[in-house]
């Protein structure tokens, strides 16, 4: 079975790795993008189902949003911004860029299941 692929680009560790983790669990294949300014071409190369990115990477990263959603390949691709908490502003940039949603970092916390 394909494991679909999640393009993951974040700043801080924190929020970032779990994450990653999280994703992991859930059966993803995560690639992680150290720069803003590669995310698009690497959504480009590697087909993602999700792109998920941190804002506090500043303009770089809606800049890459913005490239990611207007390219014709890789528009499709559903883009989930995350910002520290009260970011308002930034998370407004990303969905003006494009981003289908924009979360505070505390919607990145692990979930904590206590029937699973």
């Amino acid at each position: 079975m394909t494991q679909p692929l999640a393009l993951v680009y974040y700043e801080k560790l924190m929020p970032g790795s779990h994450l990653v983790n999280k994703l992991q669990d859930l059966n993803y294949r995560v690639q992680t993008v150290s720069d803003p300014a590669s995310f698009h071409s690497c959504a480009r190369d590697e087909s993602p189902l999700l792109a998920i990115v941190d804002l506090a990477g500043g303009d770089a990263v809606c800049s890459a949003i913005a490239a990611l959603k207007t390219d014709a390949v890789t528009g499709h691709v559903p883009v989930i911004a995350f910002a520290a908490d009260g970011a308002t502003q930034a998370m407004a940039a990303a969905q003006k860029a494009g981003a289908e949603l924009a979360v505070s970092e505390a919607a990145t916390s692990p979930i904590i299941c206590r029937n699973c």
